[in-house]
């Protein structure tokens, strides 16, 4: 019985000392409210389809680098409509509509779909609920010329940092 009390007194000692027992307050997260919207990127002409392809060459040509990488790769206009597509051989057939996910999220919210990974990875389920479209995953990269997006490109099958490696050559070959 004296072992159940000297237990029960520790336990609840514990309890009061815990912030929510002691109504201590939380701090406040860091952060703030910006002065300028971040990702104000505007919304240019939309990219051809000849220069879509050229991004994907510069992805292929990065992807020819690692021989045993395969990926699908999606180069979609501002509004996130498929302008361009190419599948390399052996890419895992989920990857076609993966990629199209990325590059769709990138044009949209004119970020790289890495930033809604990130978020997601950090704690903020919220992210899932923004669009039901949404592919947060790294492998997804606004095309911008001359301060506006033209289009992204999206890529997919490898693991993220693989898609978004040769991905960014793609978004690259742009400026």
């Amino acid at each position: 019985m004296r072992l159940f009390t000297i237990s029960a007194l520790a336990g609840a000692a514990l309890l009061l000392a815990h912030p929510v027992a002691a109504q201590v307050p939380t701090p406040a997260p860091a952060g703030g409210t910006p002065d300028r919207m971040p990702f104000a990127i505007p919304y240019g002409p939309s990219i051809t389809a000849a220069r879509a392809a050229r991004v994907v060459d510069a992805v292929l040509a990065e992807a020819a680098k690692h021989p045993s990488w395969a990926f699908a790769i999606s180069v979609v206009d501002p509004h996130g409509e498929l302008v361009y597509f190419y599948r390399m051989d052996d890419v895992q057939y989920a990857s076609i509509a993966i990629s199209q996910g990325k590059a769709r999220t990138a044009a949209r919210f004119r970020r790289e779909s890495r930033v809604f990974y990130n978020a997601e990875e950090s704690g903020h389920p919220y992210v899932s609920t923004l669009d039901p479209g949404l592919v947060a995953s790294p492998g997804g990269f606004p095309l911008v010329e001359n301060g506006h997006i033209i289009g992204a490109v999206g890529c997919s099958g490898g693991t993220g940092d693989q898609d978004a490696t040769v991905c960014k050559a793609g978004a690259e070959s742009i400026r």
